[in-house]
């Protein structure tokens, strides 16, 4: 047991939805004899989180006549907070409480998140701008005047073009999503039990872990466009009028496909990170993890996709406007509903709304993956125990509520 991101052992209680903490019977008390025909009630009192019964009455320590008889009268559940060494409380969480933690550990280690988030973002936005300038081809010329024949052609050239600016955007954006990640992910993991992190540290404990991550991360647009192709190809094989309805067809049931398997291995990357497994490992964890909670995974994430998107809009709508205003050229060729070339001026000042909507995003998205991670261990595995001894707290329960985190 440390404190670096692997601070739990790797599937240390399995991961179904029948374990201990969903809900499994309690065993018997100690010191009970199995007994021919007696069944034990799946309600015994568990420990730790009941106190014992208090003496009342006249009698010196009867049950009071209101209170019912047999297993467990005069029981009462001890109310107390969950111990809370981080930016969350150690026990399963709530959507509202994943979200807070995400945005807590932005607030509380501010120094490395934006230090990685913005580092990040600037190289991943001035590459872009590069690209776009430089490699990525210009934009056909379109005429309002073509023929059908010589439209589509066009047509056909626009998205060539497009389909080149694609992919180095694509690489860029997943070399991105592999650093921040992978960095982000050890903050957020030390930012549960309480300590700080440097950049320095975080890249310590990262490095060793980007090639199975690059390999992880390049993995699933793979298997996407696997997916992808195998829906939409036999229509498009067919032909005619029937084979785009299959290719329709077979394209929705790709995407319902692509949606689930993402969601399935949506935990793979922090725990690829935090328990140092495999790629393939990484997948399988993903995947019994989820098993049980995928539309409670799915909600988590949809919202934060639309929240993320909606805080990037509400950041880059208003520099997009001003690129506009200050870059003429690509203002008159909007107005005049031609093909625009981007200027210098509109590049940057976007690629600066950009920048400052990803420092903010980036962290945000990646802490609520890894805190789904943590919450389905915690629901799954009791991984709460183990995040309070590795936090230094002397033991769960009112005593510990209240505890610190040893060498705070």
């Amino acid at each position: 047991m440390n404190d670096t991101p692997g601070w739990a052992s790797p599937g240390s209680a399995p991961s179904d939805p029948s374990d201990g903490r969903d809900g499994a019977a309690v065993p018997r008390p100690a010191g009970q004899a199995d007994e021919p025909g007696v069944q034990w009630s799946k309600e015994q009192p568990p420990a730790g989180q009941w106190s014992p019964p208090t003496g009342t009455g006249s009698g010196g320590g009867g049950i009071p006549p209101q209170q019912p008889q047999g297993w467990g009268a005069g029981w009462a559940p001890q109310q107390h907070q969950a111990a809370k060494p981080g930016v969350i409380p150690l026990r399963p969480l709530g959507m509202g409480e994943i979200l807070d933690g995400a945005v807590s550990t932005l607030r509380r280690h501010w120094r490395p998140v934006l230090a990685i988030s913005i580092t990040v973002a600037v190289i991943t936005q001035v590459a872009s701008i590069l690209v776009q300038r430089f490699i990525v081809p210009a934009p056909p010329e379109i005429n309002p005047d073509a023929t059908p024949s010589e439209a589509l052609a066009q047509t056909a050239d626009s998205l060539q073009s497009t389909m080149i600016g694609m992919v180095p955007a694509a690489l860029i954006a997943l070399a991105a999503t592999l650093v921040s990640s992978a960095l982000l992910t050890v903050v957020i993991s030390r930012s549960v039990l309480g300590r700080g992190v440097t950049v320095a540290d975080a890249w310590r404990e990262a490095r060793p872990r980007l090639l199975p991550l690059f390999g992880l991360t390049l993995l699933l647009p793979l298997l996407t466009a696997l997916v992808l192709t195998v829906g939409v190809l036999p229509g498009l094989l067919v032909g005619d009028a029937g084979g785009a309805a299959l290719a329709a067809f077979g394209g929705i049931a790709a995407f319902g496909a692509i949606v689930w398997f993402t969601i399935l291995f949506s935990l793979a990357s922090p725990a690829l990170m935090l328990e140092r497994r495999g790629v393939v490992e990484s997948l399988k964890r993903s995947a019994k993890l989820v098993k049980g909670s995928w539309w409670r995974i799915f909600g988590i994430q949809l919202l934060m996709a639309i929240l993320g998107f909606l805080v990037a809009m509400i950041i880059e709508v208003p520099f997009a406007i001003l690129a506009l205003i200050m870059d003429g050229d690509t203002l008159s060729a909007f107005m005049s509903n031609s093909s625009p070339e981007f200027g210098w001026m509109f590049l940057i000042v976007t690629g600066i709304g950009t920048v400052i909507a990803s420092s903010i995003t980036y962290p945000i998205s990646a802490g609520v993956v890894v805190l789904l991670y943590i919450d389905q261990r915690i629901r799954r595995e009791a991984l709460d125990i183990e995040l309070a001894r590795a936090a230094g707290l002397t033991g769960q329960g009112p005593a510990a509520s209240g505890a610190t985190p040893a060498g705070s």
